[in-house]
């Protein structure tokens, strides 16, 4: 039996990179994404899809299961219950890079805000927190493309 891999994408507010992680999601065999906090929808309020979302993700949000839930705590500690190890892609003292992560048989992994990353509330929750390391004068790259760079390298992709 393959891994089950899911993807969080926690208070990102720019639809553009929703969609485009909706899109790296499909290319990486990811089974489900969650859409938490803030995190727009494929589908607006009034259950419209969203063309701009859709032009970024090319159709995948029409094919990747996802679901919306409020509070990113409970459906952490939901999947904890269900043996997921919970993986934050994140820069933080204690993160390993991204190349040292033995994944198991249940796999979460979750991006945060554009610009403050993950809360450190929830950084408590992960059981793995990965990096990847940066070589040039800045400090971070974009929320979607982290989210490539990480899926791709760290499922061996």
């Amino acid at each position: 039996m393959s891994p089950k891999n899911i993807l969080i994408i926690h208070d990102i507010r720019s639809v553009t990179n929703v969609g485009a992680m909706f899109r790296t999601a499909d290319a990486a065999g990811i089974n489900k994404i969650y859409l938490t906090g803030y995190t727009p929808t494929p589908l607006d309020r009034f259950g419209r899809i969203r063309k701009d979302m859709a032009k970024s993700a090319l159709g995948a949000e029409k094919f990747v299961f996802w679901e919306y839930k409020k509070n990113l705590v409970i459906l952490l500690n939901k999947l904890k219950r269900e043996k997921y190890l919970i993986i934050g892609i994140e820069q933080t003292k204690n993160s390993l890079d991204y190349k040292k992560i033995k994944l198991g048989k249940k796999n979460a992994f979750i991006v945060g805000a554009e610009v403050v990353g993950i809360h450190k509330n929830v950084l408590r929750k992960c059981d793995i927190i990965a990096e990847i390391p940066m070589r040039g004068k800045k400090e971070s790259l974009n929320v979607s493309v982290t989210c490539g760079v990480a899926l791709f390298r760290i499922l061996n992709l």
